[in-house]
């Protein structure tokens, strides 16, 4: 991405309202953001913001205001997450479907939705398996930005990248883990004597399959390495 369309990305990405509902097409508002800078996407894509975010957008980059693409949803009164703890199980499916971390709970323990984060993305919704969790208006009568302030979008747009800083930390630690094991596997597996060419061969397909996964561990972490970079 050329460094002109990059800081028009940072531009739009700050007039996005940071829902990250995916409504858009795209993973998470910045990916929209990037989109809309390179011509892939057009700036009527985001029903969170509504008519006035597609106002915003369109001031931006000079173009006429443009209605909502209702393929990508209507504009609606800002909605919240609410869980029947009656009917909850704990499967903790919500929790990691939300963007924003404003689901609280544990597996197997009641989960409850903290409305003060829950930017009403409604992603926690379709894989809840026992249809526990429903959207509820919270401000009947307003809509996109009148739903929504500024501060309010900045502040979940800092739970969202700290979210996925988290979870890409785990992913590493985890893959560290099974790399160390792996390792250790194989270091055992060396010093075993094998008396016979039949234990010989297990021994050495052993020390195949396990150099294979530590291999693998190594190009997940450089992988991982490069996105973060990117």
């Amino acid at each position: 991405m050329n460094p002109q369309a990059s800081a028009l990305a940072d531009q739009l990405e700050n007039l996005l309202p940071q829902t990250q509902c995916t409504k858009c097409g795209y993973p998470d508002c910045r990916a929209y953001a990037v989109a809309i800078a390179e011509g892939q996407a057009l700036y009527n894509q985001c029903p969170p913001g509504g008519a006035q975010g597609v106002a915003r957008l369109a001031g931006l980059l000079g173009e006429p205001v443009i209605p909502l693409n209702p393929a990508n949803g209507n504009e609606r009164p800002r909605p919240v997450a609410l869980i029947d703890e009656s009917l909850c199980i704990g499967c903790t499916l919500c929790i990691q479907a939300c963007p924003v971390d404003a689901i609280a709970g544990a597996a197997k323990q009641m989960h409850t939705v903290l409305p003060q984060l829950c930017t009403g993305c409604d992603l926690c919704v379709p894989p809840c398996p026992v249809d526990c969790i429903t959207m509820v208006e919270v401000t009947p009568g307003r809509t996109g930005w009148d739903a929504w302030s500024q501060p309010e979008a900045d502040a979940a747009r800092a739970r969202y990248v700290a979210r996925r800083k988290r979870l890409q930390r785990e992913r590493e630690e985890n893959e560290a883990r099974l790399a160390a094991k792996a390792a250790a596997k194989l270091r055992e597996v060396e010093a075993q004597s094998a008396a016979t060419p039949d234990e010989q061969a297990e021994q050495q397909r052993k020390k195949a399959i396990i150099a294979a996964a530590i291999e693998r561990a190594r190009i997940k972490k450089e992988e991982m390495a490069a996105r973060s970079k990117a």
